[in-house]
């Protein structure tokens, strides 16, 4: 496997579980979490943090990483979240809390290098975590982990969701809130299950993402543009739409990065971002609703039926 091929199949596995993750929360909150960003660079943090002072392999520590996202979810639900939606605050003031205390967490993460810096004369800025990666069959173990944990975890969520009586609660409440109170769901329940779930696949996706680029302080605020594109080319209702729009716009950056770099010169590196950016524009300018809105059976019929009438 060419090498720009298994870094872009680890880093759209990252996107794919971070726009995954914001899809998620926005099935069962109606919130656009901007907090994502530096709930993944924090996970990134907690696998290099253990990794550098304990040793080992970074796999062995990513279950820390979703715990710990899970933490910061549960932190921003019940300082921010619960408290505007019992003012019944509409969706744009939610997501704009997420974006401050997403400043808050950057400063927080700011902070937490300087300490490791000066503590234990670490150099946590810049990071390149594919260092401690360990091989299989001559390749990197993440080549082959981060595509797996992906797509079993976007799995399990979208059966959660669909086939267990919880998950059916869950998307009950965001539908109706008072009738499904008065059905006997506990809604405070079902909103904190849902900033849990969210906040560690945040963080489990940073730990990914830092696998296959450079792990910094903005290493979310970074990417957090090409997380909303997967999450919106896949599409906003969804869970496997944010799991195929995150590998999507992951492959095609480093696909389109790689092909234009050997065409026209290196230079073009720098405009990189802004491939995801224009999947965005296109995704919300042909198909608002994602790949997922799209009736795909209508047109395999339609194809299928005039190819019956060809022949």
């Amino acid at each position: 496997m060419p090498g720009w091929l298994a870094s872009g199949l680890v880093y759209a596995s990252g996107l794919a579980l971070t726009s995954g993750g914001i899809t998620f929360l926005y099935i069962t909150t109606r919130t656009f979490n901007f907090a994502h960003a530096s709930m993944a660079t924090f996970g990134f943090y907690v696998v290099y943090t253990f990794v550098a002072l304990k040793g080992g392999n970074p796999y062995i520590y990513f279950p820390l990483a979703f715990l710990f996202g899970s933490l910061l979810g549960i932190i921003v639900y019940f300082i921010l979240n619960r408290p505007l939606l019992k003012r019944k605050a509409n969706e744009i003031t939610l997501m704009m809390s997420t974006l401050g205390y997403d400043l808050i967490l950057l400063s927080l993460i700011q902070m937490y290098c300087d300490y490791l810096t000066h503590t234990y004369k670490l150099y946590p800025r810049r990071v390149t975590m594919s260092v401690y990666d360990i091989q299989i069959g001559g390749m990197n173990a993440s080549t082959y982990f981060a595509p797996i944990t992906a797509v079993l975890i976007i799995t399990a969520l979208s059966l959660f969701l669909t086939r267990t009586k919880f998950g059916i609660a869950m998307r009950a409440t965001i539908e109706n809130t008072p009738l499904s109170e008065a059905s006997g769901i506990n809604s405070d329940k079902v909103y904190m299950t849902s900033w849990v779930i969210g906040g560690g696949m945040a963080s489990l996706g940073g730990a990914v993402l830092a696998m296959a680029t450079t792990g910094s302080p903005v290493l979310g605020m970074n990417l957090i543009a090409n997380m909303f594109a997967g999450a919106i080319l896949g599409g906003l209702y969804s869970i496997y739409g944010g799991l195929f729009g995150g590998f999507v716009v992951g492959l095609a950056e480093y696909a389109i990065v790689y092909w234009l770099a050997e065409s026209v010169g290196t230079w073009v590196l720098g405009y990189r971002l802004a491939i995801p950016l224009l999947i965005m524009v296109v995704t919300l300018l042909f198909f608002p609703r994602g790949l997922a809105g799209i009736q795909w059976r209508r047109i395999f019929k339609s194809l299928s039926s005039k190819k019956g009438e060809a022949s």
